[in-house]
C-alpha cells in the first residue's frame, strides 16, 4: 500500500444556527492508494548510508571557533523563541459549537489572545462570536450553511442580507473568508451541488458591491472523497463525477483569487490502516517514506502526500494559481474502547509536529518554501456530536480554558509543545538526553539515522572526517542523530520515540552528546 486517504465524511462540526446541516456519518468509506491493494511499502535508499563515505569537504574547527552545532541549535532556539511570541497567520482552529458547556465566547477570545492562533474558522456566523473576536486581530472564517445555499443561489437579494446580517454588521471584526456550505460535493444531498457555484457566485457580487471583494474571500470546503485516482499523489485528479462542476468552481477561485479549501485526516487514513509503520508516517515521526512513483519524490508524513495529491489534481486541471488551505486536520485524543487510534499521546505528537512542521516552512515537496494556513480541529470538544467517541475528542482546550493537552500554542512557551501535565512526571522529559534503547537492532538504527539526516538536520560531525565520526558504528551514530532531532525540535517526549526504539536520559552519555 502506498498512500491511503480518507474520502468518507468525518462528522462536521455545527453551530447552533443549523445543527441538522452538520450532521456527518461515521467515516466508513476509505480509499486504499494502490491500484493493485497490497500491503508493500515502496522504498529507496537514502542518501545518507552509515558505509558511505561525506559527500562534502570536513575541516578541523579551531579551539576559539563556535562549534556549527551549537550554532544551529542557537538560531534554532531563537528562532522559536521569537515566532511564538506573536499569533501565526498560518496556524487557525475550528471553533464547533454543538455542545452545552463551552465558554463565553468573551473568554474564548482571550484565550486565543494567549496563543499563537492567528485564526478562526466557524461553521456559522455566530453574533456573539465575531462580537467576541473585534479588534483582536484575529482572522475570522464564517459559514453559510448547507440550507442556505438554494436560498443563496436563487436571490441575490438574499445573498445581500446575508452579507449585511454577517459581515457588514461587525466593522470591527477580521472576516477573511465566507465559506459556503460545507463538504457539499460529497454530501448525501447532491441536488445541492449545481446550487453551490451560483450560491458563491452571488456572495462574491455581494462582497463587491460593498467593496469588499477585494479583502473577503468566498470558498467552498471539500472532503478528500473530491479526488478519484490518487495513487500515487503526483498523479492525483479529482473525481470524474463532477469534473465540469469542479472545472467551473476552480474558475471561480482563480478568478476571484479565493482558496481551494480541503479535509485531510491522517487519523482516519491510519484506523483504515492501524500498523506501526503507518502510525509514524501519520504522525511526523520517524518512518522509512513513502515514495511517489511518478516522480519519484519520498514523503515522510502523510499530511504532505495528501495535501500534494490536491495540489496535483489542481494542476492537472491547469490551475496552478488556486491555493490551497487545509479547513480542518486533527487528530482525537480519545474515543470509544474499540477505535482504533485516539489516544492523548497521538493526538499531541500529530498536533503538536504538524505544528513543528508549519512554523518550519519547509512545505511539502510540491509547494516547498512556504506554511499552508491550517485549522485545526478543534478548539474545543463537542459534547452533543452524534457518532463515535472520538467525534467529541478532538478539543485542544477545555471548557474551563485549560489545555486537553499542550501543543505549544500558548504565547509564553518557549518549545513547541512540552507537557505541562505527563501521565507519569519525569524530570527526564524536561531534559536530558535522547539515545537508542539497547534492544534496538542496527536496521532500526540506520532507519533513524536516515530519517533524521534527510529531514535537513546537519550530520556532518559525524561523516567521516567530522568531529563526532568515532566511534565508527550504527549505534553512535544513531545516538548523536536522534539526539540532534529531539533537541531541536522542542524537547518533546514524542521526539525521542523512533517508533519505540529511544529513550529519554539524564546520564550524559557522551561527549559528542553533551554539546547540546
Amino acid at each position: 500500500m502506498f498512500f491511503i486517504f480518507f474520502i468518507g465524511h468525518h462528522l462536521p462540526t455545527g453551530g447552533r444556527e443549523d445543527k441538522s446541516n452538520h450532521s456527518r456519518t461515521h467515516p466508513s468509506k476509505f480509499q486504499i492508494c494502490t491500484p493493485s491493494n497490497n500491503k508493500s511499502f515502496h522504498t529507496t535508499t537514502f542518501p545518507y548510508q552509515h558505509t558511505h563515505s561525506y559527500r562534502g569537504k570536513s575541516m578541523a574547527l579551531p579551539a576559539s571557533s563556535v562549534h556549527p552545532i551549537m550554532f544551529f541549535i542557537l538560531c534554532s532556539f531563537l528562532l522559536q523563541f521569537c515566532s511564538f511570541s506573536s499569533s501565526q497567520s498560518f496556524i487557525g482552529v475550528n471553533y464547533g459549537l454543538l455542545a452545552d458547556n463551552l465558554p463565553a465566547p468573551e473568554a474564548t477570545a482571550k484565550l486565543l489572545q494567549s496563543t499563537s492562533i492567528g485564526k478562526v474558522r466557524m461553521y456559522g456566523a455566530d453574533p456573539a462570536i465575531i462580537r467576541a473576536l473585534a479588534n483582536t486581530g484575529i482572522g475570522i472564517v464564517i459559514g453559510a450553511a448547507n440550507g442556505d445555499i438554494p436560498a443563496l443561489a436563487s436571490d441575490p437579494n438574499f445573498a445581500t442580507q446575508w452579507v449585511n446580517s454577517n459581515v457588514l454588521a461587525y466593522p470591527n471584526s477580521k472576516i477573511i473568508v465566507i465559506t459556503v456550505g460545507n463538504e457539499v460535493m460529497t454530501a448525501v444531498d447532491q441536488s445541492l451541488v449545481p446550487l453551490c457555484l451560483p450560491a458563491m457566485q452571488n456572495v462574491q457580487n455581494a462582497l463587491n458591491a460593498a467593496s469588499l471583494g477585494g479583502k473577503i474571500k468566498v470558498s467552498t470546503v471539500h472532503s478528500m472523497a473530491v479526488l478519484g485516482a490518487s495513487d500515487p499523489p503526483s498523479s492525483a485528479v479529482f473525481n470524474s463525477g463532477f469534473s465540469d462542476t469542479m472545472r467551473s468552481l476552480l474558475k471561480f477561485h482563480s478568478a476571484n483569487g479565493s482558496p481551494f479549501m480541503i479535509n485531510p485526516y491522517p487519523f482516519f487514513a491510519y484506523q483504515s490502516d492501524p500498523r506501526p509503520e503507518t502510525l509514524a508516517f501519520s504522525l511526523f515521526q520517524p518512518n522509512s517514506g513513502r515514495v511517489d512513483s511518478g516522480n519519484g519524490i519520498k514523503y515522510m508524513n502523510m499530511f504532505d502526500a495528501q495535501v500534494d495529491a490536491v495540489r496535483s489534481a489542481l494542476n492537472a486541471m491547469g490551475f496552478k494559481d488556486i491555493e490551497i488551505v487545509v479547513a480542518e486536520t486533527g487528530w482525537a485524543y480519545k474515543g470509544d474502547p474499540n477505535e482504533i487510534g485516539p489516544s492523548v499521546d497521538n493526538a499531541k505528537a500529530y498536533n503538536g509536529n504538524l505544528i513543528n512542521h508549519l512554523r518550519s516552512k519547509v512545505g511539502t515537496p510540491l509547494m516547498p518554501g512556504k506554511s499552508i494556513d491550517t485549522y485545526i480541529f478543534a478548539l474545543y470538544d463537542e459534547d452533543l456530536k452524534p457518532g463515535p467517541g472520538s467525534e467529541r475528542g478532538f478539543g485542544l482546550f477545555k471548557p474551563d480554558l485549560s489545555m486537553a493537552y499542550d501543543v505549544g500554542l500558548s504565547k509564553s512557551s518557549q518549545t513547541p509543545a512540552s507537557p505541562t501535565t505527563p501521565a507519569s512526571p519525569s524530570p527526564v522529559q524536561a531534559a536530558g538526553w535522547c539515545v537508542p534503547k539497547s534492544e534496538a537492532s542496527d536496521a532500526q538504527l540506520q532507519s533513524n539515522l536516515d530519517y533524521v539526516c534527510g529531514q535537513g538536520f546537519d550530520c556532518g560531525p559525524i561523516q567521516p572526517g567530522g568531529v563526532c565520526f568515532e566511534p565508527n558504528t550504527i549505534a553512535s551514530h544513531a545516538a548523536y542523530a536522534m539526539n540532534l532531532l529531539y533537541q531541536t525540535s522542542g524537547r518533546n517526549p514524542w521526539n525521542c520515540d523512533f517508533v519505540q526504539t529511544a529513550t529519554l536520559t539524564s546520564n550524559n552519555p557522551s561527549k559528542c552528546l553533551s554539546s547540546f
